[in-house]
């Protein structure tokens, strides 16, 4: 079988879905790898490196769509800037593995049930122990959180790290983290290791032993827990975020950094910090809102921009994962070689849709959507 690795064509993208180094492993197994020129140059992996292990490279997409059999991408469908013109190429049998912001169909999507292409979007992958290996989500969110401390600390005008000297003791900053999944946990520990005073909360409070083992303070409101599926927190009704918002108003005004991290997976980011909190924050704080681009955790969060509102600094990057893209496609690049050695029947070399976490992360095939989880999202059978 052959394998066609494209060079990810939304501008904001760093990320290469294959690296070299698990190209050997792939022709063991019997397969070819294709890798469209350059695709991996912007993360800092060289076409000769490709080549070198085994790897053919080829001029451009369009040569890739002759020979692959298979896409591995970090992008496609609506989540790439080319995913329609990408879909309008693939031929019907084509299996296309990638990011897909499965949650809202749009043309591209539209164009894989046409040309009845096999697509698996990668932010399905279910949170199982058999699926931790293949998690992306969980991948990308440890960088993203890793990276917030440090855009938080480079935004403040305080230092991190108590620092005691002839000219007198610089106090700690403190560190506030909402939301305590996989990004929140990372913030937490890179902001500790920076040496800041860290305390954190969420609405569940099962991640409270999970908290104090990394050193920080976990904060207890007097609200019913959240626990949800998979390990996420579950989406709350609005009076639950009212009080949430009352109770989190006199935490805020101590803060210097504040780092917030709640998403719920195919829903607006929950709005954790209004106007008013924003206001009551100190002079020179700082928030980095990793939810910017689902909606923002923060009312005055901008996507892709940082502004500076009431005093206070305010981050929305995107895509932070593609800040780090050398060791985000390692990473991401082990998730999907995983994922792809899962996917077929090993006597039939067909898609084994009786595989739990095929059926999960399948999008389309044979021209209609077979995701149950998608249809409930966008309504009703496609075909």
């Amino acid at each position: 079988m052959k394998l066609g690795i494209p060079r990810e064509q939304t501008p904001e993208e760093s990320r290469v879905a294959l690296v070299p180094a698990h190209i050997p492993g792939l022709i063991k197994k019997g397969y070819e790898v294709f890798v469209e020129k350059d695709a991996g140059l912007v993360a800092g992996y060289k076409n000769e490196t490709y080549e070198e292990k085994g790897a053919s490279i080829v001029e451009d997409f369009d040569a890739l769509l002759k020979n692959a059999d298979v896409f591995l991408t970090v992008r496609a469908g609506k989540a790439a800037s080319n995913g329609k013109a990408m879909a309008e190429k693939m031929k019907a049998g084509q299996i296309v593995i990638g990011q897909m912001e499965p949650y809202a169909k749009d043309e591209a999507f539209d164009q894989f049930l046409t040309n009845k292409v096999s697509s698996f979007s990668m932010e399905l992958i279910p949170r199982t122990t058999r699926a931790q290996s293949m998690d992306v989500l969980s991948s990308m969110a440890n960088l993203a959180g890793y990276k917030s401390a440090l855009i938080g600390a480079n935004q403040s005008p305080k230092m991190f790290p108590m620092m005691m000297t002839a000219a007198g003791t610089i106090t700690p900053a403190n560190v506030f983290v909402l939301g305590v999944g996989v990004a929140g946990l990372q913030a937490i520990a890179t902001a500790k290791r920076l040496g800041a005073v860290v305390s954190a909360y969420d609405i569940r409070s099962e991640v409270k032993e999970q908290v104090e083992s990394l050193g920080a303070k976990f904060v207890e409101f007097d609200l019913e827990s959240g626990e949800g599926e998979g390990g996420y927190a579950k989406e709350m009704d609005e009076s639950f975020y009212e009080r949430q918002r009352q109770m989190m108003m006199e935490e805020l005004s101590e803060k210097d950094v504040v780092i917030t991290t709640a998403n719920i997976p195919g829903k607006k980011a929950p709005t954790l910090i209004t106007k008013a909190m924003v206001e009551a924050m100190p002079e020179g704080s700082v928030i980095v809102d990793l939810a910017a681009e689902r909606g923002g955790n923060c009312e005055l969060s901008e996507a892709g921009k940082t502004v500076r509102k009431h005093g206070v600094t305010i981050v929305g990057p995107v895509n932070v994962a593609s800040d780090l893209p050398f060791n985000a496609s390692q990473l991401y690049s082990k998730n999907i070689t995983t994922f792809l050695l899962n996917l077929f029947n090993k006597e039939e070399s067909t898609i084994n849709f009786e595989d739990d976490i095929v059926k999960a992360t399948a999008l389309t095939h044979d021209g209609a959507l077979v995701s149950e989880k998608v249809k409930e999202f966008i309504g009703g059978d496609q075909a």
